[in-house]
């Protein structure tokens, strides 16, 4: 059986699966996860490459072989 709520994931208050908000209980904490993802507080990870864990975090473009 399906659960009917789900905790919110700013302030942990549980959500009816029937709300508006889903996943949110509110508008307050739907624009509080917003804000978040546009001051960059959350980030979605990415492989590093090689040279770029060497370096200094600069990559400068590998030159093409005449072949390709």
């Amino acid at each position: 059986m399906p659960a009917s709520s789900i905790d919110c994931p700013i302030c942990g208050r549980p959500v009816e699966i029937s709300d508006p908000h889903l996943p949110f209980c509110s508008e307050r904490c739907r624009l509080l996860d917003l804000g978040n993802w546009a001051s960059g507080r959350y980030a979605i990870p990415t492989a590093i490459s090689e040279q770029e864990s060497a370096g200094d975090g600069e990559v400068s473009e590998r030159p093409k072989d005449e072949g390709e």
